[in-house]
C-alpha cells in the first residue's frame, strides 16, 4: 500500500476546496476514499493519481 492521504492534502494536491472534495465524496465523483475508524475519511495516493489521469484520458481521448 502506499502513502494514505487525509483530505486536506488531497484537495491541496488538486488545487480545490476541502468542501469540493467532501461533496465529490458525497456524490461518488472523486477519487477513491476509505473511512479510517468512524471520523476519519482517507485516500490512497494511487487512486487519486489514477482518478487525475482517469479525468485527463476523458478529455484527451487516444486517437488510434
Amino acid at each position: 500500500m502506499g502513502k494514505l492521504m487525509r483530505t486536506p492534502e488531497v484537495a491541496e494536491m488538486l488545487s480545490i476546496p476541502e468542501a469540493t472534495l467532501r461533496w465529490w465524496r458525497h456524490t461518488g465523483q472523486g477519487p477513491k476514499s476509505f473511512n479510517l475508524g468512524a471520523r476519519r475519511v482517507a485516500y490512497r495516493e494511487e487512486d487519486v493519481l489514477a482518478w487525475v489521469q482517469e479525468q485527463y484520458d476523458a478529455e484527451h481521448p487516444a486517437v488510434a
